[in-house]
């Protein structure tokens, strides 16, 4: 058996995530079930770098899969890309040695928030309205004292199954197209489950002055998802890329 990495990207807006669940279709489902009928209904399991949430979107997406030699690349990405949906893109097949796992070798994660300020139904999907004017700079300063080796209990959905909610955030910055869209781009090491959702509501209060930047701080170190915001809907955000 070889072992190989798929990148591709995906939208969320049909499938209660990624991971496999009962009663529910999954981008994790998609693939297998396309792949075994690849391999003559033969069994296959593949293995994702993370969990996306019902709705969430991925630009660039890595999976593990272990499968008999596969001659031609080529040849076996039209097929499976053509078996595929819409809204599922496999953009490259190839061999990669067993020690690497898509979701444990994986040394940084990149998030990316989509916001547009002007109505628009071509983006309702992937991108989050909002009709009020927000102080990016304020938002920006606020985004800075989320860098470093912290504590994110505050900014993590209850009751998760981690041994630790520390994270180590290297870069948090919202950037402002000419078009008025405007996202929120943030890389660590790993990220908490909600972690990237609640993290935007909280930018987004300080944008609104319901919150000044140099209170993210105090909510951090409460270690209390109750000390920060709501968390903003789930179809603007898009897994942006993974680094090895």
């Amino acid at each position: 058996m070889q072992r190989y990495f798929f990148e591709l990207s995906y939208d969320g807006s049909s499938f209660n995530g990624w991971q496999i669940q009962p009663n529910a279709p999954s981008v994790q489902e998609e693939i297998q079930n396309k792949l075994s009928r690849l391999q003559s209904n033969v069994p296959v399991k593949v293995v994702g770098c993370g969990r996306t949430d019902t709705g969430v979107h991925a630009h660039h997406y890595i999976l593990h899969v272990d499968l008999p030699q596969i001659d031609d690349l080529d040849l076996f990405l039209m097929k499976i890309n053509r078996m595929l949906p819409d809204s599922i893109a496999i953009s490259k097949i190839y061999p990669v040695s067993d020690e690497l796992h898509a979701r444990f070798s994986a040394t940084e994660r990149t998030y990316r928030y989509f916001i547009h300020t002007q109505k628009d139904p071509f983006r309702a999907q992937t991108s989050w309205y909002v009709n009020r004017e927000l102080d990016v700079t304020k938002m920006n300063e606020a985004a800075q004292l989320l860098i470093g080796r912290k504590d994110f209990t505050s900014l993590s959905k209850l009751h998760t199954d981690v041994k630790t909610n520390i994270c180590d955030v290297r870069h948090a910055k919202w950037i402002q197209e000419e078009d008025g869209t405007l996202y929120f781009e943030i890389s660590a090491d790993r990220f908490l489950r909600n972690m990237v959702r609640a993290t935007v509501g909280t930018l987004v209060d300080v944008g609104l002055g319901k919150l000044k930047p140099e209170d993210i701080p105090t909510i951090l170190a409460a270690m209390d998802r109750q000390a920060a915001s709501t968390s903003v809907p789930a179809h603007g955000l898009f897994l942006w890329k993974i680094e090895y």
